[in-house]
């Protein structure tokens, strides 16, 4: 495990990424000539009338490029040294940057009521407790319950604390120390990848992108289905396998130090986590509810979730588990762990702003990059196109890998590149999830799977060589749904 993590402390971290990324794009602004495109409107299937960008219309402004200054004292040009304040303040309610700042903080305090409250943790015990007898039975059911973890509200880091109690009960079960990192980890990037609701990577991306949110939730769905079923169905061959001749398993030796110290657990299970699992269920679907009928966007999707969280500290609070104090402290702790999430999304913005900003009708760098993207792109058949996204995504997240971070950086760029090159926005935004979730299973900058590899004292050298199989097979389905999705007209 030290390898990893001493690999892990040599990777910058994502804000120095960032700022090295602003110094290159400052640079940029000396040598690259600002452009500009026009607009048309058009009528989609639907009947909507959309504003699209013309890829004939390209032009470069008349005048010769300044530059980016180092610091700027007005408020129609960024400096370098004003990335961090302008990216963090620009935008509206509605969208990028403040409004989806504004909304993970919010969600993210929301879900860490919930997450203290116990109810969730205590609910996957109970079950536990209720079929680890049953033998194979709880694995498919940890891994539906993970990926649903992921696909809803975005689950990741969380995984580790469950890795904590799940890797010896696993373990007892049987199987190994794998085995119980692929039905959390795994099983939450799976869903996470393949989400039709994620507040902190779908929604986020289709937000900047300019699609209907949580729209497309049919095919995702569908897809999630597709994705989770394949990712079982490896998991419990890989599981029947180990128990059959626990040798074959490349942890046995570690997984021994689990088998002196197993730790049994009690079902605290009780009236409390039932109705605040009921309200988190009401919740989601009220969510859901207020998308698909009233067409909720990010203001109105962040006061729900924020109900949601006071509800379930109210609940706790009634029963006598959490104090006032208590709640107010966990919403804190909540939006806290997502701060860094907040403020890249911020400051990603920030390289749009000296890049020149992300309207592509005046004139940017950003809009010559953008141009020039599309003219090697326009080269390929559509489903290439779409394909070369994926790819572009599925690297990108070695470097960035904050999904929200992600699309803040590259949906400002891959939503007008769609339309330059033929695709629908919305299969730019499911080349985006696709190729930021299943990264994560293998990306050793990643701090949620370095964190449970920790739990399940894993060396991430043997989980590569292990899981590299798995990222193979559901990158080839990435493929396959990026190519349906376009060839279906998926919009």
């Amino acid at each position: 495990m030290h390898d990893a993590v001493k690999k892990e402390q040599r990777m910058p971290d994502a804000f120095v990424i960032l700022f090295f990324v602003i110094v290159a794009a400052g640079l940029l602004t000396l040598f690259v000539r600002p452009g500009a495109f026009t607009t048309e409107q058009v009528t989609t299937s639907a009947g909507e009338a959309r504003e699209v960008v013309d890829a004939s219309s390209f032009h470069y402004a008349a005048d010769s490029p300044a530059g980016a200054t180092l610091f700027s004292d007005s408020a129609e040009q960024t400096g370098l040294l004003n990335y961090a304040f302008d990216g963090l303040v620009s935008g509206d309610r509605y969208g990028s940057a403040v409004g989806v700042v504004a909304f993970i903080l919010i969600v993210g305090g929301a879900f860490g009521i919930v997450m203290k409250t116990g109810a969730i943790h205590n609910g996957i015990l109970a079950l536990i407790n209720r079929t680890q007898h049953a033998g194979t039975a709880v694995l498919p059911v940890m891994f539906v319950l993970f990926s649903l973890g992921g696909a809803i509200f975005g689950m990741g880091e969380e995984a580790i604390a469950f890795c904590i109690v799940l890797v010896p009960l696993i373990v007892a079960l049987g199987y190994d120390s794998i085995t119980a990192v692929l039905i959390t980890y795994v099983a939450t990037q799976i869903g996470f990848a393949t989400s039709w609701m994620n507040p902190f990577s779908v929604a986020i991306a289709q937000g900047i992108a300019g699609v209907p949110l949580m729209s497309g939730q049919g095919f995702r769905i569908a897809m999630w289905a597709v994705f989770t079923v394949t990712g079982l169905m490896f998991t419990l061959l890989y599981a029947r396998r180990i128990k059959a001749d626990p040798a074959l398993s490349p942890c046995r030796e570690t997984d021994q130090r689990h088998h002196k110290h197993q730790q049994s657990t009690t079902d605290s299970f009780g009236r409390t986590d039932i109705c605040i699992l009921l309200w988190f269920m009401a919740a989601i679907i009220w969510v859901i509810w207020g998308v698909i009928v009233h067409a909720y966007y990010i203001p109105q999707i962040a006061t729900q979730f924020f109900a949601m969280g006071l509800g379930a500290g109210l609940i706790a609070f009634i029963g006598g588990r959490m104090r006032l104090n208590g709640i107010s402290q966990a919403f804190v702790e909540g939006a806290r762990d997502l701060l860094p999430a907040a403020l890249i999304v911020g400051m990603a913005k920030g390289i749009v702003l000296v890049l020149g900003g992300d309207d592509v009708t005046s004139p940017s760098v950003l809009n010559t990059l953008l141009f020039y993207t599309s003219e090697a792109l326009a080269e390929t058949s559509t489903v290439v196109s779409a394909l070369l996204m994926l790819t572009f995504q599925g690297v990108f997240n070695f470097f960035v890998a904050s999904g929200s971070g992600q699309a803040a950086i590259t949906m400002p760029l891959m939503a007008p590149l769609s339309d330059l090159v033929g695709v629908s926005r919305q299969v730019s935004v499911l080349a985006f999830q696709l190729g930021d979730g299943l990264t994560n299973l293998i990306i050793p900058t990643s701090a949620s799977l370095i964190g449970c590899l920790g739990v399940a004292r894993l060396d991430w050298t043997v989980w590569a060589r292990f899981v590299w199989k798995l990222v193979l097979l559901l990158f080839a389905l990435a493929c396959a749904s990026i190519f349906l999705a376009v060839i279906t007209g998926f919009s």
